[in-house]
């Protein structure tokens, strides 16, 4: 399967939903805490190792 930029958003919005939304289901912590906190720090660590990703399979199609 080819990755463009709508699939990846797509899988990148439903790994973080489905992160959030078992947090937020699950008794470990208040669901303002899961949205105020959790979800932002989810978005930026998902958005810097798709960024890292990234350029690594750019590195690894150069052949170098």
């Amino acid at each position: 399967m080819e990755f463009d930029l709508p699939k990846t958003a797509a899988v990148f919005l439903v790994v973080i939903a489905l992160g959030v939304g078992g947090l937020a289901a699950s008794p470990m912590m208040a669901a303002d805490t899961v949205l105020m906190m959790v979800a932002p720090s989810m978005i930026v660590f998902g958005l810097l190792m798709l960024a890292l990703g990234v350029k690594h399979g750019e590195y690894r199609a150069a052949g170098r």
